[in-house]
Formats: structure tokens, sequence, C-alpha cells
């Protein structure tokens, strides 16, 4: 485990609920001083002859000054969320009583806390490692069920039990590998290398399918740019504000109503899709709206999943070939949608445009908007991942991986063209490097500063 670094030996503080008025806020405070500190300004009972895990419950007051009534709650270390003793103080939630309690802890000798340093202590005390406490950050910012699993299930160990066993497996055939080459004169082996072999060919499927789940957690985490577009009165804005069940978008026939890009957020099945309603693609001498077609185009190329929308009766299966080809060929990942069906009839419509991968609707009497969310989510929920797995949402995570697969790819090339034991020994010690790098079992004072600022104070 990683040594202690430096600067830690102080207490810090910090509101460790949301900024603003509110009905109860609670300070934290983390440190050997915290008890000492919380005593001097809590002088109806001696908080340092009371058991851990309890509550009580009397007056805050500061040089003669009462400033609430609250309830104080104690973790003596290690048995706390940082490993240290930890207080928190329940109090009103106005901002200024907030501030009264949060000067009197400074006052006392405590500092304010950085952003994220309360994980950081619990990680630096072995209460977590680097994966769970990033999940920290992920689980407090997670906006759907789908994000929110995804954060408990790496909070809770998840994806560090599988890293930790390949870790110790690895170790373990490093060392005897390493052990040979004291014995070289002997000619001798102590790692079996078709035992070897075999956990490499099984670690590298798993790392590939942890690096295969990173689109997926991406868009568990981010959401999906989902890009509406289409030639001027397809139904666009019709569709988003079915899809939203509300007017959010102006509706009109006349054509070119839409001349800036519209972007709403709409949760289907725990994924976030952000919707963008875009400009009718059309050549047009109105500059405002050849601007809007130029912004519709960016969205295209930006977009997650571009759903291309069309009025059934305008265009031909022949447009539409055209228009598939012109998405296939730049690489888009596309839905086609026919709208208006209600203007001829489903069966007539499908029989115009058979063969085609067309899902048809009418956005304005609300017909199969259902289908088309279900296909949404097929679009981005592709592969063999599901949200039972362990899925990757961490850049940081990614990129590691990507170099543990390398290594182990290279010590697989490595036994096939009979490498010696010394050159495979680096190989297993770079994949080593990679995986403590994602656990944090190897790291730096600067890095974990990083990592933790993208934090909220407070946590």
């Amino acid at each position: 485990m990683l040594g202690k670094l430096t600067g830690f030996d102080d207490t810090i503080v910090a509101v460790a609920t949301a900024p603003g008025l509110g009905a109860i806020a609670v300070i934290r405070l983390s440190g050997k001083e915290a008890f000492p500190i919380c005593n001097t300004l809590f002088p109806g009972k001696d908080l340092l002859q009371q058991a851990s895990h309890t509550l009580h419950f009397g007056s805050l007051t500061h040089r003669g000054k009462v400033i609430d009534e609250v309830v104080v709650s104690l973790y003596k270390g290690p048995r706390s969320y940082t490993g240290e003793d930890v207080i928190e103080i329940s109090c009103h939630g106005s901002p200024y009583i907030q501030q009264q309690i949060i000067e009197a802890t400074i006052a006392e000798g405590a500092r304010l806390a950085k952003p994220g340093e309360f994980t950081q202590r619990a990680f630096l005390n072995g209460k977590l490692d680097l994966t769970q406490a990033e999940s920290v950050a992920d689980l407090i910012a997670s906006n759907s069920a789908a994000s929110h699993q995804t954060a408990m299930q790496q909070m809770r160990g998840g994806f560090s039990k599988e890293l930790h066993t390949l870790r110790e497996q690895l170790i373990t055939f490093s060392a005897l590998i390493e052990l040979e080459l004291d014995f070289s004169q002997e000619d001798v082996e102590f790692a079996d290398r078709t035992r070897l072999y075999e956990l490499v060919t099984n670690a590298t499927t798993t790392i590939r399918h942890l690096i295969d789940s990173f689109r997926m957690g991406n868009v568990i985490k981010n959401g999906v740019n989902t890009a509406i577009v289409g030639k001027p009165n397809a139904g666009k804005s019709t569709l988003l504000n079915t899809l939203l069940n509300e007017n959010r978008a102006i509706v009109s026939d006349i054509a070119g109503t839409t001349r800036d890009t519209i972007e709403e957020v709409l949760n289907i099945d725990g994924i976030l899709f952000r919707l963008i309603d875009t400009a009718g693609i059309r050549d047009s001498a109105d500059t405002i709206e050849t601007i809007g077609v130029q912004k519709t185009m960016e969205k295209i190329r930006e977009a997650g999943v571009v759903v291309y929308l069309f009025d059934v009766n305008e265009l031909s299966a022949e447009d539409i070939r055209q228009q598939v080809a012109s998405f296939e060929a730049d690489n888009i990942n596309f839905l086609l949608v026919g709208n208006k069906t209600d203007v001829t009839g489903e069966a007539a419509t499908r029989a115009k445009f058979d063969g085609l991968p067309i899902l048809f609707i009418s956005a304005k009497n609300h017909e199969h908007i259902q289908d088309l969310k279900d296909k949404l989510v097929q679009k981005v929920m592709t592969g063999d991942i599901n949200t039972e797995d362990t899925i990757i949402t961490n850049t940081r995570h990614h990129i590691a991986l990507q170099e543990v697969l390398q290594s182990l790819l290279d010590v697989k090339n490595g036994m096939d063209n009979g490498l010696p034991g010394d050159l495979l020994a680096l190989d297993i010690r770079r994949a080593l490097h990679y995986l403590g790098e994602i656990t944090g079992e190897v790291t730096n004072e600067d890095r974990l500063d990083y990592i933790f600022s993208k934090f909220c104070i407070g946590k």
C-alpha cells in the first residue's frame, strides 16, 4: 500500500451538505484534533469520554456566544470514513450558522478542507482503493439508474476485486520467473509456462472485455448526444415535444422555423439522451437559416446517434437509400425514422419503403414513440456488455487498461517465440505497474492531488 504522504497531520473541516439554504446542514471534521476542537465548542458534555458511533444533542458555543443547537456525531478512527477521528455537526441549514461554526472550528485549530480531501484521506489510510475513491465522485454525480448502479458497483469493490486477483497471480509468476534468474546456471524453471500462458490468455480476455465496456460506460456516465435531423417540415420539433411530453420547440407549417439547435435531456431506461432539435437541412438564401444548417452538420458529426427523421409523403425510397449511403460513408451511427404515417396510412407507407430499415411513426399522434425509445436504447447498448457487468467509466482506467493489455500481449508473444525469463519478467512488471496505477498501489502525490481536486469540497 502507498506510504503516507505529507501534509495530512492536521485537522480539516468543511460543509458536507449542498451549499445554500436548507433545513439541516452537516459540517464534517477529520483529524487527530477533531475531538479536542469540538470539545471546546460543546460545553454540555465531554466528547473525549464518549463512545464512538454515538449522537449527542446540545448547544454549540464559541467565546461565550451560543451559535446553534446541534447534534454531534462521533466516529473514532479507524472506524470512520477517513480512518481518522471524525466528527459531524448537524446544525440548522442557515448559511450564516454554517459559516459561524466553520469559523469557530478554524479559530480552535482546524483548517478548511480542499476538494476531495476527506476521500483522499480515506484512500491514504487504506479505507478505499483509488478506483473506489473515484467512484465516490461518480456516485455523487450520478443522474440516472444506470450511472448510480455502476458507481455503486465500483465503490463496493467489484472492479478492484477483478484487478486484485489478476495482479496477485501475475506477481506470483513474476517472482518465480525472477527466482529462476538466480539459478540460471542450473537451467531450471520454477514458473510453469503452461499455467502462465493460460493465465495470460484468460487475463487478456478479461481486460479486453473491460476495455470494450468503456463505450457503454461513457454512455452511462455522460449520456448520448442524439441529433434529430432531416429536411424542413419533417416534424423534428413535433418529435422533440412528443418525446419530452411538453411543448419545448415551436411547431409550425412554415419551413425553416427552427433556426438554432434546441437541446433537452431525456432519460430512457436509465440512459440519458441529450436530444438536439436541429435546423432543417436544405439550401437557403436566408443568412440566419444557413448558419442554422451549418450548426446542424456540426451536430451530426458530434452526435453519438443521429435520428434521421423524414416525411414519408415527401421522400422516395431512392432518396432514403442515398441518405443511408451518405451516413455509412461518414461512419455515422444513425436511425431512420419515417414520420407522418397518419396521412396515407401505415400499410401503404411500409409498401413504399419495403426492404429499408425504417421505423415508422406519427409524432403528431404519438404512434410508435415507445418503439422509437426502445430503438434508441438498442443503438447504444450494443455488444455483449450489460449493466450487471463491471463497466469502465473512467478515462484514466481505460488508458491504463490498454497499457495492461499490450503488456499481456507482449508476454504471450514472448512465450510463443521462446523469449528468456528475464524479458518475460519485464513485460509482466509493466502490466503490474499499470494495474497498480488503476488501484492506487502505484501513484504519486501530484497525481493524487489532481484526481481528488475534481471532487466536491466536503467529500
